[in-house]
């Protein structure tokens, strides 16, 4: 089975997505699987990981419902307010619910990323650890620090969206690239191959700009814990999703073969979200 690890669906009417705002023409309208679906189909890709796109339960309540009759979602990634005493009650009822695979927790959006090491967060993340839950890591490249403190305290089955968003429009490595070494030690941290584009310059990139991030990430993470995600429709600012996928067999490694490549275009997400074939 192969499979976009990383993509979205929204609802602009249901109001709680702070950063689609009609300055953003091209994200502001709903997008729905039936906008998706012919570019699977040309792409081979069978199913997706629709990931959250609001900080709220009912974010999550939504996208669950929408995978209820679908055919391509493979598995959902929700949000749970760890804020909430009553967050584990919140998970409890969305584990109830087939094609719920995992939460993500948006350090991104956070004033201060360091909030993830205060108790509460702290006490979650182990809680998750103990479920075994899969934990969607949203980072900048500047939070990396933060992340490896976190790393240190907790044991976390982890994947780090997008790349953790360095800088590819001015070509900056450093120190993203000896921060992500040290995070790749950690065994259970995955790593998404996804959000590149829209971190390059949008108009004028080239499949060149990515080539040293794409090979620095699987030289340290290994071929077994890579996923491709597009980040459909979050990519349409800056690429189709045909142009995504195809900047990720472009710049992967020439040296991998055909089963490693099955690895990253869907094995390893099946492994992490624990989705059966």
């Amino acid at each position: 089975m192969r499979i976009d690890a990383h993509q979205h669906y929204w609802k602009i009417s249901r109001n709680d997505y702070g950063w689609i705002t009609p300055e953003i023409p091209k994200l502001y309208r709903d997008y729905y699987e039936k906008d998706l679906v012919a570019h699977l189909k040309r792409n081979g890709i069978d199913k997706t990981i629709v990931v959250q796109a609001a900080p709220t339960v009912e974010e999550t309540e939504f996208i669950l419902s929408l995978s209820d009759d679908s055919e391509t979602i493979a598995g959902v990634v929700g949000w749970i307010d760890i804020e909430d005493p009553e967050y584990k009650k919140q998970l409890e009822q969305f584990q109830n619910h087939p094609k719920f695979v995992g939460v993500r927790v948006m350090i991104q959006d956070m004033p201060d990323a360091t909030k993830v090491l205060e108790e509460n967060y702290l006490d979650a993340f182990s809680y998750f650890s103990e479920m075994d839950l899969p934990v969607d890591l949203l980072v900048t490249s500047d939070q990396l620090p933060v992340l490896l403190e976190l790393l240190k305290r907790v044991p976390i089955r982890g994947v780090i969206d997008h790349i953790a968003k360095p800088d590819i429009a001015r070509g900056t490595l450093e120190p993203w690239r000896n921060q992500m070494v040290e995070i790749a030690k950690y065994p259970n941290i995955y790593c998404k191959l996804s959000g590149m584009v829209t971190e390059a310059d949008h108009k004028n990139w080239k499949k060149e700009d990515f080539i040293a991030y794409v090979n620095h990430i699987v030289h340290v993470f290994g071929i077994q814990r890579v996923m491709f995600g597009s980040d459909w429709p979050v990519c349409l600012l800056a690429a189709s999703y045909e142009d995504v996928y195809k900047l990720l067999t472009d710049t992967l490694p020439e040296t991998i073969s055909k089963e490693e490549k099955e690895c990253v275009f869907g094995r390893n997400a099946l492994e992490f979200y624990k989705i059966k074939d």
